[in-house]
């Protein structure tokens, strides 16, 4: 299947922009640059209920509570969210109008974790802070308004790599999710697969810019086999929370995604799968400027709102 031609017109007006792709920056104007691309196509104007920012770990960690508009008294169930971004760009701001889709269209509150970025804090840093949040969420889930029985976790790329992560060792330690939400993750890092050498460039996310990210995360002579690093090196993932997965055609992590789909399956977790054969990689940023951006966004909050609804 071609790529969809409102996307690809749209990747065209970007690439015709003057500013360098962003492996060539450093990771400052990177993240300047993320951000003011996440305001010209994502999300604009979604109302909320309320929200809260909460400090945690000795004010290392911020999370920020979102209460969706029409809540319901007393706890809901809640989404443990982490960005995307390469474990070195993002933060609460670029995935704000994400966070508020979700936790209206789900009827859930969405906890949104401003993890340590790379390479001011390298690996394992981002992995220590999601087990951090997830453990501040579970104790302190009365104040927050959460059932924590009705918990999950999720995020996109680098954020839905540390939300597998998480979901792993949560299985370990008997901790319950009823849901890990995988939005095109991140689950090795350091081997081909073919989507990573058809699509290394032109398709918004290049292979380039993922060496840039794993170079700034991971410190030397580490061990990319690590499951708290690549999650589909994993020995054992049975026994954990229900996915939802959600890949790209033209994405070059759609084949590790899918692998890690797969080795789910045969562990016997339930999967749920969606693939949209003629995307690209988080093309649910491009709220504002893509029909399908919504339609396949709003597709993760109704699984999110079934895996958490009661009985």
């Amino acid at each position: 299947m071609p790529l969809d031609s409102s996307l690809k017109a749209l990747l065209d007006a970007l690439q015709s922009q003057p500013t360098p792709p962003m492996w060539q920056m450093d990771p400052v104007m990177a993240r300047m640059a993320f951000g003011a691309l996440m305001q010209a196509v994502g999300p604009r104007d979604e109302p909320i209920g309320a929200t809260r920012d909460v400090t945690i770990s000795n004010g290392r960690i911020k999370l920020r509570v979102y209460t969706p508009v029409k809540a319901a008294h007393g706890a809901l169930p809640g989404l443990l969210f982490f960005h995307g971004g390469g474990y070195v760009i993002g933060d609460l701001e670029t995935h704000d109008g994400l966070c508020r889709i979700l936790a209206n269209e789900a009827g859930v509150r969405v906890v949104a974790v401003d993890y340590r970025l790379a390479p001011e804090h390298k690996y394992p840093a981002a992995v220590d802070d999601a087990r951090a949040a997830l453990s501040h969420v579970l104790e302190h889930a009365a104040d927050l308004g959460i059932d924590p029985e009705r918990l999950a976790v999720g995020g996109d790329s680098a954020g839905g790599g540390l939300a597998a992560v998480l979901a792993q060792q949560a299985a370990k330690t008997g901790q319950r999710l009823q849901l890990q939400m995988l939005l095109f993750p991140v689950t090795q890092i350091g081997q081909d697969t073919p989507s990573l050498t058809a699509f290394a460039e032109g398709y918004f996310l290049e292979r380039e810019g993922l060496r840039w990210f794993y170079g700034h995360y991971l410190p030397d002579n580490v061990n990319r086999d690590d499951p708290r690093i690549s999650p589909l090196k994993a020995q054992d993932v049975a026994g954990l929370a229900p996915a939802f997965v959600m890949l790209a055609g033209f994405d070059p992590l759609h084949d590790e995604g899918l692998l890690y789909a797969d080795r789910l399956r045969q562990a016997g977790v339930p999967v749920t799968l969606r693939d949209y054969p003629d995307m690209v990689h988080d093309f649910i940023y491009m709220v504002s400027a893509l029909p399908a951006a919504r339609a396949a966004l709003s597709g993760a909050a109704a699984a999110l709102k079934s895996a958490l609804s009661p009985g």
